[in-house]
Formats: structure tokens, sequence, C-alpha cells
């Protein structure tokens, strides 16, 4: 056999090492395929429980656990063969799995976080409770920042680096860094502003009567928000800007207002105490007006061409579409009251009034 191999150029096939290779090999392969299986059976029990995190911890696992397996099977069999054949290039083996460990450690703890992000949001929402976005993606994005942060410090130690150095380098190299992207700075921070003080979430109804901004939420990044405007356009803005102007959230109302001015003829002022007592009734019984809330009937002031009584009243509702539904019907039923008394709604109407005489003309 050893004549034949020595013949056929395949004399190293009778290394003693070969042999433990192809055993590592193996068990890399059993260990590999044993995973697989386990990794899908667990799969399958976890889509039975209502927890967030087991489909996460699975998920995440799936990529990162058979490479993991793959490269310490090679790396021990570069260490068995770096150790029977004196090759200088098998030296560098342990850095490299060290590193392409640290890197599908944090490869596994992304996945995770954003999996599990996902899950929560989902889960809250299929058992009707609340669960904010906003927060929960910027905890996400907070979380998997520091995976990196952290991975890149790990690596950088492995391979020889003093993190100690580089962290005092950072901090001279900061402040130039500073300067050049303090736009970019400016906006991360209003991005935590945003995350921290929450005054919108994604959903939600914003504008700003400083901008011309005004639609809803549909991404809130570390740089930019995206606001989808009424005209279906999307307006990208700065985070910084937000730190500077002042901001309405009208998806945060409890209420809407109806606010009107309504004018009747001058000669029906003998039925305005009437009406405006009548139009109050009607408000204080209607089933979707907040009667909790301020609610006025008067009549305000003796206008150009109308006798002008006010309305303002809070409806239940803050739906947009519905709210005009219940003015239409708040506004019909005072012309109702305004008709049956007797009285029409004034509109604007100019008297001339002529003298009657005579002038004497010149001879």
């Amino acid at each position: 056999m050893q004549e034949l191999s020595d013949h056929l150029g395949l004399a190293f096939l009778a290394e003693p090492w070969i042999p433990q290779v192809f055993l590592i090999v193996l068990a890399a392969t059993l260990a590999n395929l044993t995973s697989h299986f386990f990794l899908r059976h667990a799969e399958k029990v976890t889509r039975l429980t209502s927890s967030p995190w087991d489909d996460a911890l699975i998920q995440s696992a799936k990529r990162p656990v058979p490479v993991v397996i793959w490269l310490v099977g090679i790396a021990f069999a570069a260490e068995v063969m770096s150790r029977e054949t004196g090759t200088a290039i098998f030296a560098s083996v342990p850095a490299i799995r060290n590193v392409v460990v640290v890197v599908c450690l944090a490869w596994f703890l992304i996945r995770f976080i954003r999996l599990a992000a996902n899950n929560v949001v989902e889960t809250a929402r299929k058992k009707g409770e609340e669960a904010d976005p906003t927060t929960v993606d910027a905890l996400s994005k907070l979380a998997r920042l520091t995976v990196v942060i952290t991975a890149i410090l790990v690596v950088m130690q492995t391979l020889g680096f003093s993190v100690s150095g580089v962290l005092a380098a950072g901090g001279i190299g900061g402040l130039a860094v500073g300067f050049a992207a303090k736009d970019l700075l400016a906006n991360f921070f209003g991005g935590l502003t945003i995350y921290l003080d929450r005054p919108f979430s994604v959903g939600e109804w914003i504008r700003s009567p400083d901008k011309e901004i005004e639609g809803t939420v549909e991404y809130i990044s570390w740089r930019h928000t995206r606001v989808r405007a009424f005209n279906k356009n999307p307006v990208y803005v700065p985070n910084s800007v937000f730190t500077t102007i002042v901001v309405e959230n009208p998806s945060r109302m409890t209420n809407r207002r109806i606010k009107e001015m309504i004018g009747i003829r001058y000669e029906d002022i003998g039925v305005m105490a009437i009406i405006v007592s009548d139009v109050k009734a009607m408000l204080q019984s209607h089933p979707e007006i907040d009667t909790s809330q301020t609610l006025i009937v008067n009549f305000n002031t003796f206008g150009p061409s109308s006798l002008d009584f006010f309305i303002y009243t809070f409806t239940k509702t803050t739906e947009w579409v519905y709210y005009h539904e219940v003015k239409q019907d708040v506004l019909l039923k005072v012309a109702e009251i305004i008709e049956r008394h007797g009285a029409q709604i004034a509109f604007p109407t100019r008297t001339l009034h002529i003298e009657n005489g005579s002038e004497a003309l010149p001879h």
C-alpha cells in the first residue's frame, strides 16, 4: 500500500494526522446535522407558544450556529495540521477563529434583537394591548448599536490592538469628527430626543405651524423622519429640525371643536333669545356632543347685516370623517330651529335710503 501511494504521488495520505483531520471534519458534519435537526424541531415547538422571545431566539440561531460549528471544526483540523506539518500559515488560525466567533455572536444578537422587537409589537397588536412601535424601535436600534460597538472593540483586542489606546485616540479625534459631522450629530441627538420625549410616534398625524410639514409619520430613523403628506408625497425631515420648531400632534387630541358664527335677520331679534335657548338645549341632548367640555351658545354681536350668535362646543369623536358628519347634523338642526321660530338665516344685504325733497334750480 505504501509503495502504491508513493508510485501515485499520494504519499501524504499515509501521514498519521490524516485520519485525525477526517474524524474532525466528520464530527463537525454530524454536529451540523444535529443542530439543524434540533433547530427545526425547536422552531415547530416555539410556533405553538405565545411568547415572542423563543421564536426570535430560534430564528436568530438558524444561520450563525452552523457557521460556528464549521468554523470550530475547520480551525481544530487546521491546528492538527499545523502541529504535524509545522506550516507557518496555520499560525494565524486561532486569531481568525476567535474573530469569526465574535462576529457570529454579534450577528446572532443583532438578529435576535431585531426579530424580538418585531415579535413584541406584533404579539401586542394581536392581543389588543398597547405597544409603542417608536419606543420599541428606539430600544432595538440602541441595543444593536451597542452590540456592534462592543464587537468591534473585542475584535480589535483579539487582533492585538490596544483598546485603551484606541479610545484615547478616539477622544482626541472625536473633536475633529464632531466639527466635521455636526449636522449628522445634530440629527442623531434630535432623533434621540424624539425617542425619549415621544412628541409623536409612527402612525400619528403631525403638523408644524413654523414649517410646511403636515402628514402621517411613517418612519423615524436616527437621521431623519419620513412624513407622508396628505397628497401622498413623502417628506423627509432632518431630526434636528424638530428641536427648533413647534410640532402639533392632532392624533392625541381628546375632542374636536365646533366653532361657528350664525346670523339671523334684524327683524328676527324678537326670537333671538328663544333660538339661542333651543340651540343650547339641542346641543346638551345631542349624543355626539361632549357636555363635560365647554359648551357656549350666546347672542354675540350686531353685525353689518345680521344678528350673530355663536356656537362653541366639542364632539366626542376625534375621527376626522365622522366629526364632519356630526358637525353637519348639528348645523342642520340649528337651521331647523331657526326656521321653526319663523326666522331666517341672514345673508349680506345693503339698504339704500333716499330722502324725498326738491332742490331749487338756478334760473
